[in-house]
C-alpha cells in the first residue's frame, strides 16, 4: 500500500474528464499501471483508488457474511456506482455522469490525498467543509482519534 500526499485543483471538461495531477501520478509506482476505481465517497465526494489499493478492499468485502442484511446494505451503498477507469489517449480520466451528479461536480474540483486513496470534491463544497472547522475542533478530533489503543 502506498500513501498519497497533496491537494490539487483540477478542472472537469464538459464530458466530465480531468487530468490526474502529475504529483499524484508520481506517487503511484509505475509497475501498478494506470488502472483505477472511482466510487462514491462516504461524504458527498468521490473516491479514486489505484487498482492495487482497491483489490484488498474488495477481498475484505467478499469475506463478509452475505446473509447479514447490514452487510448487504453496506455492499450496495459502497459499491454503488464503482467504476473501473483508465486514462484516455490524452491522459484524462472520465467521471461517470451518475458519480458526477452524486458529488455535485460541474467544473472546478479539488483532489485530496486520503492515505491510500484520493478524494474528489466540488471546490465550493470542499472550501465550505473547512470554513466550519476550527483549530479547536481539529485539536479535539486529533486527541480522540490519535490515541493509541490498548493491546
Amino acid at each position: 500500500m502506498i500513501g498519497f500526499l497533496g491537494e490539487y485543483e483540477v478542472t472537469l471538461d464538459a464530458k466530465g474528464r480531468f487530468l490526474l495531477p502529475a504529483a499524484f501520478k508520481k506517487q503511484v509506482p509505475e509497475e501498478w499501471g494506470n488502472q483505477y476505481v472511482i466510487s462514491r465517497g462516504i461524504e458527498q465526494c468521490l473516491t479514486l483508488y489505484p487498482m492495487k489499493n482497491w483489490e484488498p478492499i474488495m477481498a475484505e468485502i467478499a469475506q463478509l457474511n452475505d446473509f447479514d442484511p447490514k452487510v448487504r446494505q453496506f455492499q450496495r451503498y459502497f459499491l454503488n456506482g464503482a467504476t473501473n477507469v483508465e486514462p484516455d489517449s490524452a491522459g484524462r480520466l472520465l467521471i461517470p455522469q451518475t458519480l458526477k451528479t452524486y458529488a455535485g461536480l460541474e467544473k472546478d474540483a479539488v483532489m485530496v490525498a486520503r492515505v491510500n486513496k484520493i478524494e474528489i470534491w466540488d471546490k465550493v463544497k470542499y472550501q465550505q467543509f473547512f470554513e466550519n472547522f476550527s483549530p479547536d475542533t481539529f485539536s479535539s478530533l486529533a486527541g480522540e482519534v490519535m490515541v493509541k489503543k490498548e493491546q
